[in-house]
């Protein structure tokens, strides 16, 4: 690998490493700025389409279930020809038809376009973690990990600039930031012809064709299926936490507390603040205190902010709990990329981590309708204390009781840092 390391001193990123890291961010980055277009449009486009804010809300979920779809099949292909190349074809993919979405004649095409769209963002998380934490020293995967998961924060925060240039300074509507989506994806790919391939995954491919080792001799060790549906069953509770604090709030902002929508966006550029804070910081912390000791603490801290989150009503404590609340959901998000590719079998690290999340994922996906649903037939506080309490309970118990791999050697040349806990 191209890493730095002394015998007494922490391991330094090379350059190629910065350019995988920055590579992986930014693809993800570019990923959820589409996604969270759809959030924050959600509302528009169904008075366009002339369509209920329920149906519209299936936009996400329809996005959601796709992702597994995504991430097994371009999760495969990268495990058999390398990471970098099929990368570049997924963000190719996506790229492409969140722009065709600017141009979709009614929700039926809008829909289907979604569908698309979820199968190139279910690729993209799940090769992006591998190749960066491969590429990394182990003892930087945390901070790394916890750098790379703030793609998404980043996504929303830029989402909800361009959403307020676009609706104060264009007639362009929703279809121009669709359109929008397109050009940040080119710089990803430009990025992405200057990394390498990954040495490690370059070295388990050759030991995997000399063994002769096959997927289904994989995947039929009761460890490694055990182990798969323990982390499907830890990304659903993560998965409901980060949508069920997100993705209906802009809506709460605007439609129950009846803040404009600038004061909205700008409380969503502020919390993402506070993700982007949250997930760094803890990401770094879980190289010290362990992975899983990190998520039980932000999933239980999220317990007590979540009053002040679903019942302030002033803009000042809803700014200070929305804040919070970012921070300590993608605190414990910031370690999911190290832990993921950590407890993934090397012959197929990048399928594993990412069919993990996207089949969570897809569990979650009914999130926006069930708390629309709650939102219209109670309240806005109803819907999301209900829904979230459970979920962090669920989180704190799931991460309590697995196990993690913190410093665990991704190839045969890497030495291990500390004393891991193997799953």
């Amino acid at each position: 690998m191209d890493v730095h390391k002394t015998p007494d001193g922490p391991a330094t990123l090379s350059r190629d490493d910065k350019r995988a890291v920055f590579a992986a961010l930014l693809g993800w980055t570019m990923d959820a700025f589409d996604y969270f277009i759809v959030v924050l449009v959600y509302a528009d486009i169904a008075t366009d389409f002339g369509v209920s804010l329920t149906d519209m809300a299936f936009l996400t979920t329809a996005t959601l279930i796709m992702r597994p779809v995504g991430a097994a099949i371009f999760g495969l292909w990268a495990d058999k020809a390398g990471r970098k190349k099929v990368l570049m074809i997924d963000v190719g993919f996506y790229s492409l038809v969140g722009f065709l979405c600017a141009f979709a004649p009614n929700y039926t095409w809008l829909l289907v376009l979604r569908l698309l769209y979820g199968i190139g963002m279910g690729g993209e998380w799940g090769l992006g973690a591998s190749l960066a934490m491969e590429k990394v020293p182990p003892q930087r995967r945390g901070l790394v990990s916890g750098i790379l998961q703030q793609g998404y924060a980043l996504g929303y925060l830029f989402a909800a600039i361009a959403y307020l240039l676009i609706t104060n300074l264009t007639d362009w509507g929703w279809r121009g930031l669709f359109a929008l989506s397109v050009l940040p994806a080119l710089l990803s790919l430009f990025v992405r012809s200057r990394v390498t391939e990954s040495e490690v995954w370059q070295e388990t491919k050759a030991n995997a064709t000399r063994n002769k080792t096959t997927l289904r001799q994989i995947l039929a060790a009761p460890t490694v299926l055990r182990r798969l549906v323990y982390l499907i069953l830890l990304m659903t509770a993560f998965n409901w936490m980060s949508h069920g604090t997100q993705d209906v709030y802009p809506t709460y902002l605007k439609d129950g507390l009846h803040f404009s929508p600038n004061t909205a966006l700008y409380i969503a550029m502020l919390y993402n603040g506070g993700a982007l804070l949250g997930g760094t910081l803890m990401g770094a912390a879980s190289e010290r205190f362990g992975r899983r000791a990190v998520v039980v603490f932000c999933a239980v801290l999220g317990l007590p902010i979540l009053p002040l989150f679903a019942a302030s009503s002033t803009l000042g404590l809803v700014c200070l709990g929305s804040f919070l609340m970012q921070f300590v959901v993608q605190g414990a998000w910031g370690v999911i990329p190290a832990h993921l590719t950590e407890l993934s079998p090397a012959e197929i690290r990048g399928f594993y981590p990412g069919i993990t999340y996207q089949l969570g994922n897809c569990l979650a996906a009914f999130n926006l309708p069930i708390q629309e649903h709650l939102a219209a037939t109670h309240s806005y506080t109803f819907s999301l204390v209900v829904t979230l309490i459970p979920v962090f309970v669920a989180v704190a118990v799931f991460a309590a009781i697995g196990k993690e791999a913190r410093g665990h050697a991704l190839s045969r040349g890497e030495h291990p840092v500390g004393d891991p806990v193997a799953a």
